[in-house]
């Protein structure tokens, strides 16, 4: 599910962020970026140049106001970053109740306590109607919850004891029946807080890539104040003119203020539309090396296919009417509980229009499937002169040790039968009455719709992607063909996968692995990106370093969607800011110093009016600019599958060209205006 994300111009968001904007001068703030703290102390060091200035006041006021305008646009583009997700955490906030909870004492009884008393480890009961006061996992029951809170969905979900779909969330609200659940979090530590804390961005720290670049950015800024610093003296040796707040102006204008300025706020704005696809990154980290993942490991079941196998095909013995075989094949499946019995019914009803039966009449006895006898089916005594019969419907191996048992033949047709069906990808049941075999029943699990196109598009980003799966070979490779994966791993244990992940990462490859159970979970905290699906064991939500609230395991490509255009932002943006400031240089230095070296005038393409004009003009585009970029360092650069080559020449072209060209018409158009308006 996604949620639309506020606009820049809501004044729900902008509004505050004014005010933030202001608050967020404080250096202690400021200094953790030093693009922007050198900045703030130039206009600081510009206003006091005001009062002790003995002529061009006008002059330097201007300058001090666009130089403040400069660091609180900076600010106000991550104020309102900031600002979207505190939204959200606000909506967030709304769902958290002070719900009193059924605690299971020592002597088993329940007791009333107030949801902040449960520690982890404590055993509730939650009844239909009742929401479910903290995250933890069912022991005990069935019920359906509504998580809509959460995530969005006003589906509800199911949520059981014994499987991976045990995991439920404080704050959902349970529709039906009633479930007794294990606390797994004490007090503050719970999925909503910390999804409310991430999301207004309180638990955001900068990631390797956006350290790095920082350096990079303070390497830079150094560099041009060295420079400035050189002028002084050079201005008085050629009687060159060069006052502070002149020098401050120039300095602010040649650093790369734009990347320096919008750095921040374009991380958060990442992390901000990976919650609008309702994932929850756990880290920036995380969001980074899902744009670098060159290999994608997928649990089959539940994930490529819809996850449990349902009935396809009805394929009788030689010479058994197909009628005879639906009929003891429904009947089998009477007392099957489980999904792919009741698809068996599902079948016999729509294709032969067999509906259930009344068998109390005649006695029956029903044999219930396990998980050890590998079968299931139904007994009649002799009545009214009919003789005696046992249906069963199981597995090929077990029901051929069925039938040497009874004294019958299992055909070597059914043998082929078997295997071909084994061989496309389905699993074989074998149908008796008995001593004689029916026929076989196709069980399919079925491939998701579109999954292949979704597989074919990853491809072409680059991205290898794996099935690993606990069925054998042969079934594994047709699953593999039909949904369009580039390799499988088959009869896996989660040590196989383990190592699977260790030596693709060995290999110098980017591993990201998609789970829900328990068994996953080592998996996903080996990967370098961890996906935890929303409907899995804590263990696994735990071991995951980003959580999809929709459970829907194709998501992974949105997710690289997200972060390869946070990478391509970050990178499209910085190219345009070190362009940008080469192209001011170029159109600023020469005006400033044509007076005095008139011999550089053809230098001069601009024909600014004069070195003040020059400088006014440069420092006002520079903060024109950052407004200009906040809503595409909020949106995002788009992402095109196109190809790491691809994608830099479209930046060097788009991005390098524009930061190029764009000063020399801003400027131009700025120096004209402030001219004619005669503010120099």
């Amino acid at each position: 599910m996604t949620h639309k994300a506020p606009s820049l111009f809501d004044w729900k968001i902008a509004g505050p962020a004014v005010g933030d904007a202001f608050k967020k001068l404080d250096p202690r703030l400021m200094f953790k970026n030093p693009v922007m703290f050198v900045t703030l102390v130039g206009a600081v060091l510009t206003t006091v140049g005001i009062f002790t200035a003995t002529a061009d006041r006008g002059f330097i006021t201007q300058l001090a106001v666009w130089l403040w305008f400069t660091v609180l646009f900076a600010n106000f583009a991550e104020a309102v970053a900031e600002g979207r997700g505190k939204a959200q955490a606000q909506v967030l906030r709304g769902t958290r109740v002070n719900t009193v909870a059924r605690r299971v004492g020592k002597n088993g009884e329940a007791e009333e306590v107030s949801a902040d008393n449960l520690r982890k480890g404590d055993v509730v009961i939650v009844r239909a109607g009742e929401p479910i006061p903290a995250d933890g996992d069912v022991i005990e029951g069935a019920a359906t919850v509504d998580e809509s809170a959460i995530t969005g969905e006003s589906a509800p979900v199911i949520r059981e004891s014994g499987g991976d779909r045990s995991a439920v969330t404080g704050g959902t609200r349970v529709l039906s029946d009633e479930i007794k659940i294990r606390i797994s979090i004490n007090p503050g530590e719970g999925f909503l807080d910390r999804m409310i804390s991430l999301v207004e961005g309180a638990a955001r720290q900068k990631t390797p890539n956006e350290i790095a670049l920082t350096i990079l950015l303070s390497a830079l800024t150094l560099i041009f104040l060295l420079v400035c610093v050189t002028l002084k003296p050079f201005s008085l040796y050629s009687a060159t003119v060069f006052s502070v707040p002149v020098l401050i102006a120039l300095l602010v204008c040649l650093i790369p203020t734009t990347i320096g300025g919008l750095l921040s706020a374009i991380g958060i704005a990442g992390m901000d539309r990976l919650l609008q696809h309702n994932v929850l990154a756990m880290s920036g980290r995380a969001v980074e090396a899902s744009g670098d993942v060159d290999v994608l490991l997928l649990d089959k079941t539940g994930t490529i296919t819809l996850g449990n196998r349902q009935a396809t095909d009805f394929l009788p013995a030689p010479g058994i009417a197909i009628e005879r075989l639906v009929d003891a094949a429904q009947l089998a499946s009477l007392a099957d509980e489980t999904p792919e019995g009741r698809s068996i019914a599902v079948l016999a009803k729509e294709k032969f229009g067999l509906r259930g039966r009344e068998v109390a009449a005649a006695h029956a006895v029903f044999v219930p499937f396990t998980a050890q006898t590998r079968m299931s089916g139904v007994d009649f005594p002799a009545l009214d002169g009919k003789p005696a019969r046992r249906i069963r419907k199981g597995a090929s191996e077990a029901m051929r040790v069925l039938i040497d048992r009874e004294g019958g033949v299992f055909p070597q047709a059914i043998v082929e039968t078997v295997d071909n069906v084994s061989r496309s990808g389905g699993t074989p049941l074998v149908v008796t009455d008995g001593k004689e075999v029916l026929g076989v029943i196709n069980l399919k699990d079925i491939v998701k719709g579109g999954i292949k196109e979704r597989f074919a598009q990853l491809r072409k980003m680059g991205i290898r992607t794996v099935m690993i799966t606990g069925d054998n070979k042969l079934t594994a490779a047709a699953i593999a063909a039909e949904a369009g994966v580039d390799d499988f791993l088959a009869e896996a244990k989660p040590e196989d996968k383990l190592a699977l992940i260790r030596k693709e990462q060995a290999g110098g490859r980017m591993v990201a692995m998609i789970g829900d159970g328990t068994n996953d979970a080592p998996a996903l905290a080996q990967a370098d990106v961890g996906v935890a699906m929303n409907t899995g064991t804590q263990a696994a939500k735990e071991a995951g370093n980003m959580v999809d609230l929709d459970s829907n395991p194709t998501k992974l490509i949105e997710i690289i969607e997200i972060s390869k255009q946070l990478l391509i932002t970050r990178g499209s943006l910085t190219t345009f800011s070190i362009a940008n400031d080469v192209a001011k240089y170029f159109a600023i230095i020469p005006a400033m110093l044509m007076a005095t070296f008139p011999a550089i005038s053809p230098l001069n393409v601009m024909h600014l009016h004069s070195p003040n004009s020059a400088i006014l003009s440069a420092i006002i585009f520079n903060a024109l600019i950052i407004v200009a970029l906040i809503p595409l360092a909020l949106r995002g650069v788009k992402f095109r599958p196109i190809g790491a080559l691809a994608i830099l020449q479209r930046n060097l072209i788009i991005y390098g060209g524009g930061g190029v060209l764009l000063p020399f018409v801003g400027i131009k158009v700025i120096d004209v205006l402030i001219t004619a308006l005669k503010l120099v």
